[in-house]
């Protein structure tokens, strides 16, 4: 663990070194090819850095932030575009809108959309049922647990340790910031449409990068081809495609091993679906659905594709087993931190 720690102080030093050069010597370059080109060496030094850490958890946060987050709003920065233009006034700030899921409402007055705030109660009852997991896999993982009973116990930590380690995140870096932050999930359970549930509720700053990253520029790409209809697809399949590859790496950070490209599949599946989700409702051929059927309709989906294409790889290579250690050993090292004082 000693040897862990240090290899992501080396880790966060270098990202912290990385940006400083996108900071003072990127960022007076030219917009377009010149600046681009000068950040390809951040993009790769990016892509690698994950590779020095073991611990599932420190490897895939890192990589979120990272590999994922800051190469995509540097390379939107390349063209000058937002989060990261214009350009902050200081390091500090503009290496946490780099590499940390933040989106202020004062650097997008033109979004249309509002968020609530995540209730403290709320909140406080997901970490109560996180606890509980954790308590359930202490006694029950090895024995007491079918492997559809673990596989729906498992999809829930999944999404609550993701939720509460981003707003952790989130939380510190408004308070540092000084400003407030739109949430990262809006209640991802409650979604009533697989558009609602990826566009609307599930790691919002996700698809707030890959929008102007990939779907708008295919969009833009495909129109004189396809008109606006089919570009609009195009730039959604395009999207889902990205974000099938980004965990198609995850993956391999977690297993250093070769794709199976079965997440991949996972993510094209759902942009076919979404998309013929939004064609169906632009026709109007059906009726809209009551939304509490439609709701059980995408959690349904959205379970049983998961279950079919994006969980076979974690519990093929053991994945599970490493995070669910990991997060007992951290109870661990935190109880015996509170006896000690």
């Amino acid at each position: 663990m000693e040897e862990e720690l240090r290899n992501l102080i080396k880790v966060w030093i270098s990202a912290i070194i990385s940006i400083s050069y996108c900071y003072y010597i990127s960022s007076k370059l030219s917009k377009g090819f010149t600046r681009l080109l000068s950040l390809l060496p951040i993009f790769i030094i990016f892509l690698l850095l994950p590779l020095l850490l073991s611990s599932v958890h420190f490897c895939v946060i890192s990589a979120f932030f990272l590999t994922w987050l800051a190469n995509f709003k540097l390379l939107l920065f390349a063209f000058d575009q937002e989060p990261l233009s214009p350009l902050p006034l200081n390091l500090s700030r503009f290496f946490c809108f780099s590499c940390f899921p933040i989106k202020t409402s004062s650097r997008n007055p033109s979004s249309n959309r509002i968020y609530n705030k995540p209730s403290k109660w709320i909140l406080a009852i997901k970490l109560l049922i996180f606890s509980f997991l954790l308590h359930v896999y202490r006694n029950n993982y090895d024995s007491g647990l079918s492997p559809s009973g673990f596989l729906a116990l498992f999809t829930v930590h999944v999404y609550l340790e993701a939720e509460l380690i981003l707003v952790s995140v989130s939380t510190l870096l408004s308070m540092f910031l000084g400003c407030e932050i739109e949430p990262v999930f809006n209640e991802p359970y409650l979604a009533t449409s697989l558009q609602d549930f990826w566009s609307r509720r599930w790691n919002l700053m996700v698809p707030a990068i890959l929008r102007p990253a990939v779907h708008i520029p295919v969009q833009r790409l495909f129109t004189p081809l396809l008109g606006l209809h089919g570009a609009f697809y195009s730039g959604m399949l395009a999207t889902f495609l990205v974000s099938g590859l980004m965990h198609e790496l995850f993956y391999f950070y977690m297993v250093r091993k070769s794709p199976t490209w079965e997440v991949t599949c996972f993510f094209l599946l759902h942009g076919v679906a979404t998309s013929a989700e939004i064609a169906i409702k632009r026709t109007r051929w059906l009726p809209r659905p009551h939304l509490a059927v439609s709701g059980l309709a995408v959690a349904a989906f959205v379970i049983v594709t998961a279950s079919w294409l994006f969980y076979p790889p974690v519990l093929r290579n053991d994945v599970h087993k490493r995070i669910i250690s990991e997060c007992l050993l951290v109870v661990d090292v935190v109880k015996h931190m509170l006896s000690v004082f």
